[in-house]
């Protein structure tokens, strides 16, 4: 009978290959090495190889620990290739275990053997149809209904209260409308009980306790005991036999199960129809390729009530929850609360080829009222996630303070297009690099520094006249060593910064800190963090910070938060981590939206020819945000001054005349052979005629589209538009290219991105900028990406120059050889680095 069953799961099985590479899944778990236990494992692996299943056995010592087998039993639950999870009993350890708590473990939806409290409770209530039966059990009522004999109406006792078999034979029996008696080895009239059942089903593990006499005439006997007695003909010196004394048995049943040969083999197959059962259940959530994610569709209020009100009134789901519908496992997984957790580097391995679409947005150059980029950012993640069901991570910086206390929002979105909850965005996850140095070198004990007496002479030397507590500026001093202010004039701290954000593993940023170049002797060789025997400590401390941090939008679209280096004196994006880690997870047809700090002249350009020159990815497309009351400030209108709300002829000439620059950043995306978006964020007091005039200047620039968005006051549903167009344009053939070579001296390459981005008629080198670059040349460092450091607030190095600036000069006053980092970091007139680093 059991084959029968096992020919029907087959073709089942068969049918799954609409699936490619698809297979049910089965692991089979075992703690020790008894006979009886092998015994039974081999059989379900043969009939598992008969089906179709992929079964796996994982055996485990005899000294393994309960922890180590609750460790096996998370991994094989949270592995989506298996659907189905055995733990072999008894558990030979020669450690306590917790069979309950071992067995309730396995996830319900896995448990193919139906031990856990869940899925007990569920057969308990009647809920058949939502859980898995116990096999031996399940295994008799298959018997039963192959008999012919319907178990409606019947009188049945079951005799044995076990978990594995008596009682939910009984919650069976009884949900399939059988009147139910539940006898056991204290029973007082047993032989009374047995000879009014018309259905018999014994487990009380006693061998032939049920005698012949007892049974009913024509009544259905189902033994499912399996018990050794002597027998001298045997070679073993021992026989099977079962509950039931089967010789005189069958002489009075219409139908008797066999010892061996009856219960056992249909509770394997029926062992097997749970595993092709989850496979099925799980196959019915399963879109290839595609996260089974839950999603929260936001209805907005009007008036739109604060950031802060909308965060605290959305619900975000358990981080754990969210890192498994992305694919995430558990030991990938760090929380930090609730709502946040970083996640280990182990996640991207193995990483191979990426075919999915990476998206970056950037805007028009900035003015005081701001474009929206973090929140464009997010809303079409939002988009593409919850409202058109494609996989989509977004990736942003963490804020920084200057973010979080200025006049512009928190940089992490905005309206119903941000991260929540706001109270858990730290201002610097990552930590503050020179306070965690400064507590490698001072360490708090007892609640007191220790300060050593060659550390107190040094404060000294500094005139800091105390030990604890030391300003930030103090600590920079204390930590820093001062050795030449010509050649030492950046910030440690904000190198580090950038050489977390561009390393992709522990080992690559260990060789980056190792290059950060501290001085330089008397022979006009650079010292290094290596020369000073310090990289150590320094990756130490760091190990953790390179680990990208998890969280969720609005809608629960997931996000990376990671590293925040200056948009200015470094590539300002967020880390090469988060985005590999990003287009992994999302898997083939899946889009990372990533985005790039200041505006497309700055950010992008560093994005393209820092970041990803390193990475090794390159962008699909480029999505620019602007707006109308920006684009009017680069058409004359002055910062502070009521902007011209009504329709007019003068403020449609404004707004085209600044048009010119949005034509200008358009024109600076395309450089790099990328199709170019143009997003335009909707305000309130924008006209239609106002809105049209941006989109079709954009489109004359030459942008394969131009869109309105309102994502900030609609979520996801507010940036579709936008969305669709992303799509449209990944779809088109890129020629990416980068703006320059490396291998042409600095000079020249300083000079195409002045050219080529800002429109600069040339570059002017100061005295001290040409002997910076002579002796970078020397060292060896002339072949590296220059990184720009000039005003966010004009395409020139003049912040009050809005437009397109043009025949005007750039000024590099000074040159820093951010080795670690991998660029030379060059100033303009308007920038210093002491400005930089306060």
């Amino acid at each position: 009978m059991s084959r029968l069953v096992k020919e029907q799961l087959k073709k089942e099985v068969a049918a799954m290959n609409q699936f490619p590479g698809f297979r049910p899944g089965l692991v089979v778990l075992q703690v020790g090495d008894r006979d009886d236990s092998n015994l039974y494992i081999s059989m379900k692996l043969k009939a598992a190889a008969e089906i179709g299943i992929n079964a796996n056995h994982i055996r485990l010592p005899e000294t393994a620990t309960e922890d180590e087998v609750l460790q096996r039993i998370v991994a094989v639950n949270e592995n989506p290739a298996v659907h189905g999870l055995i733990v072999q009993l008894p558990l030979d350890s020669i450690n306590p275990m917790n069979t309950e708590k071992v067995t309730n473990a396995v996830a319900p939806e896995k448990d193919v053997d139906g031990l856990t409290s869940i899925n007990a409770g569920k057969l308990s209530r009647g809920d058949l149809g939502d859980c898995f039966i116990p096999c031996t059990p399940n295994g008799c009522m298959e018997l039963i209904s192959q008999t012919g004999v319907s178990v409606m109406g019947k009188n049945a006792v079951v005799i044995g209260r076990s978990k594995i078999v008596g009682a939910p034979m009984h919650d069976l029996l009884l949900w399939n409308h059988a009147t139910v008696t539940t006898c056991h080895s204290k029973t007082l009239d047993l032989a009374e009980q047995v000879g009014r059942a018309d259905i018999l089903v014994v487990g009380a593990g006693r061998a032939e306790m049920v005698k012949g006499e007892w049974v009913k005439e024509g009544a259905v006997v189902i033994d499912c005991g399996i018990n050794h007695i002597p027998d001298s003909s045997k070679a073993s010196g021992k026989r099977v036999v079962g509950d039931v004394h089967y010789p005189s048995a069958i002489e009075r049943a219409g139908y008797i199960t066999p010892v061996p040969g009856g219960v056992g083999p249909m509770t394997v197959a029926m062992l097997m129809k749970n595993t092709v059962e989850s496979a099925k259940r799980f196959l019915q959530k399963y879109t290839p390729g595609k996260w089974n994610i839950e999603y929260t569709k936001k209805n907005p209020l009007e008036p739109q009530p604060s950031d802060a009100e909308i965060s605290c009134s959305c619900q975000s789901k358990p981080i754990g929850q969210l890192a498994r519908e992305v694919g995430l496992f558990s030991e990938e997984v760090e929380p930090y609360g609730r709502s946040r957790a970083k996640i280990r580097l182990d996640a991207l391995k193995p990483l191979s080829s990426i075919n999915s679409f990476y998206v970056t947005v950037t805007r028009i150059t900035s003015t005081p009222l701001g474009e929206g980029k973090c929140t464009t950012t997010l809303g079409l993640a939002q988009a593409l996630g919850a409202h058109l069901n494609i996989n989509t991570f977004a990736c942003v910086q963490e804020p920084s303070p200057g973010s979080f206390f200025g006049a512009r929002g928190i940089a992490v979105g905005g309206g119903y297009s941000q991260i929540i909850p706001l109270e858990e965005v730290c201002l610097r996850p990552c930590i503050y690099i020179l306070q965690a140095l400064f507590d490698l070198l001072v360490p708090l004990k007892k609640g007191q520094r220790s300060v050593s007496p060659a550390q107190l002479n040094r404060l000294k030397k500094l005139g800091i006249e105390k030990s604890d507590p030391l300003t930030r500026t103090e600590i920079r001093r204390f930590v820093q060593l001062d050795i030449d202010p010509d050649t030492d004039s950046g910030s440690l701290e904000n190198e580090i910064m950038a050489i977390l954000s561009l390393s992709s593993s522990e080992e690559e940023m260990q060789q980056r800190l190792a290059k950060i170049v501290v001085a330089t002797n008397k022979s006009g060789d650079p010292v290094t963090t290596e020369d000073l025997v310090c990289v150590g400590p320094l990756a130490m401390l760091l190990k953790d910070a390179l680990k990208p941090v998890l969280m969720q939008t609005v809608e629960g679209t997931p996000v990376f938060l990671h590293t925040s280096p200056l948009a200015d004196i470094a590539q300002g994006s967020p880390s090469i981590l988060a985005d590999k880690l990003a287009l992994k997870m999302v898997g083939s047809g899946g889009f990372v939206v990533t985005e790039s700090g200041h505006g497309a002249d700055i950010g992008l350009e560093k994005f393209f020819n820092i970041k990803c020159r390193y990475s090794g990815l390159r962008p699909d497309v480029v999505v620019i945000v602007a707006t109308v009351h920006s684009l009017k400030m680069h058409g004359g209108v002055q910062a502070g001054l009521p902007l011209p709300k009504e329709y007019s002829q003068e403020n449609l000439k404004q707004l085209e005349r600044g048009c010119c620059h949005l034509k200008r950043q358009v024109e600076n995306a395309q450089a790099f052979g990328l199709p170019v978006i143009v997003a335009v964020n909707k305000f309130s007091g924008d006209t239609e005629a106002e809105l049209e005039l941006v989109c079709g200047q954009a489109r004359q620039a030459g942008a394969f589209d131009a869109v309105q968005c309102t994502n900030w006051s609609e979520g996801g549903a507010g940036a579709l538009a936008l969305a669709e167009a992303v799509q449209r344009a990944a779809k088109q053939p890129g020629q990416f290219s980068f703006l320059y070579d490396t291998q042409i001296p600095a000079a020249d390459k300083l000079r195409t991105v002045a050219q080529k981005m800002y429109g600069a008629k040339d570059i002017a080198l100061s005295p001290k900028s040409k002997e910076k670059l002579a002796l970078y040349t020397k060292q060896g460092f002339g072949n590296l990406p220059v990184c720009i450091a000039k005003t966010h607030l004009s395409l020139s190095n003049d912040p009050m120059l809005k437009g397109v600036p043009t025949n005007f000069m750039l000024p590099i006053t000074d040159i820093k050889a951010n080795v670690g980092a991998g660029f030379l970091c060059c100033l303009t007139e308007s920038v210093s680095f002491i400005l930089l680093y306060l």
